[in-house]
């Protein structure tokens, strides 16, 4: 008897409307709904559909619950970036680190920062270990670092959820891609702020994204760089969106890298983020972002009735129905 063991190469898909392909043949009516599908025209090119209609929609909330801001230098005024050529740079780094060290200082409970992979946040660690930064934030929190082992990182999200529960405080080191980032939600005091460290771009010398990137360019005349800008503001908002999981939520949101002030990389986040950054919070310092966390920590301090949203963001049901009312009195006159 003979046995052969036949080794097959493992392959990505490229076309990724083959995955949804069944989905819109088997049903008649197909939503679909995120609150990190932006910008819209994107996925009826990847993913190969007309769409009948599309619609963006913001936050009914009765108050500002969420506080997203770009620090774009440090106080030295040096230039945030993760750029490859700025990795290495030692006030960059120290910038980094004097941002994160500030922050735990003021923030209450946890906060979760993300890198753009994992040898960036490994090499970036051992630095602000040199430096004496990990020691001063552990002054403030609890370190803990995901890892690329799965026990590992669960032990721990158990250990800062615990930090969290206890009032001891906690900073969760993750990364853009990585376990944290896609299944785990951080609410309420597990997330109070949220910081993405660099634009998480994917590894472009990779052969399967180089044969994906050719594929698109090909089938659906999409460029390059518009699919890399998008599927990494995608990413991003899929990181900072941890920190805001429900309408009684609040959290701040930091994007640490200049890049994400300029208009073409903003304009792809969420209309819910960018209609919440104002043009004081496009180019922070260190300093200048404290004092936005602090001021947006002390308006979430007041007190807060859930009957406050009632009309808002919540609806009785005597307003839900004065509403099909109005809406049949709309249908009726649009028939006449």
């Amino acid at each position: 008897m003979w046995c052969f063991i036949v080794l097959l190469p493992l392959c990505s898909c490229l076309d990724a409307s083959i995955a949804i392909k069944p989905i819109f043949e088997r049903f008649q009516s197909v939503i679909i709904t995120s609150g990190t599908l932006s910008p819209l025209d994107m996925y009826p090119k990847i993913l190969d559909f007309r769409p009948v209609t599309m619609a963006t929609f913001s936050m009914t909330l009765a108050r500002t619950c969420l506080c997203p801001m770009i620090v774009g230098r440090g106080n030295d005024q040096v230039a945030i970036t993760s750029k490859f050529e700025t990795r290495e740079d030692i006030a960059v780094i120290r910038n980094l680190g004097s941002l994160l060290l500030e922050l735990s200082a003021v923030v209450p409970d946890g906060i979760v920062a993300f890198f753009t992979s994992y040898q960036y946040l490994e090499s970036t660690v051992a630095a602000w270990y040199e430096q004496g930064i990990l020691e001063n934030i552990q002054r403030n929190k609890l370190i803990f670092i995901e890892t690329q082992d799965g026990a590992e990182t669960s032990m721990a999200l158990e250990k800062y959820q615990e930090a969290c529960e206890c009032g001891r405080g906690a900073v969760l080191l993750s990364v853009a891609r990585g376990k944290v980032s896609e299944g785990v939600d951080f609410v309420h005091h597990y997330g109070r702020a949220v910081i993405m460290f660099g634009v998480p771009y994917v590894y472009t010398q990779s052969r399967i994204l180089k044969a994906r990137l050719e594929f698109l360019r090909d089938r659906f005349q999409l460029r390059e760089n518009e699919f890399l800008a998008f599927d990494a503001m995608r990413h991003a908002a899929q990181c900072v969106g941890r920190a805001l999981r429900g309408k009684s939520d609040y959290g701040i949101m930091v994007f640490a890298d200049k890049r994400y002030a300029r208009p073409d990389r903003r304009g792809k986040l969420p209309r819910w983020i960018q209609e919440q950054i104002p043009d004081s919070s496009l180019n922070l310092t260190v300093d200048e972002a404290v004092q936005v966390a602090k001021g947006f920590l002390r308006a979430m301090a007041q007190p807060f009735r859930q009957e406050d949203q009632l009309g808002l963001s919540l609806l009785t049901m005597e307003q839900l129905q004065c509403q099909e009312v109005l809406q049949r009195l709309e249908q009726g006159v649009q028939q006449l």
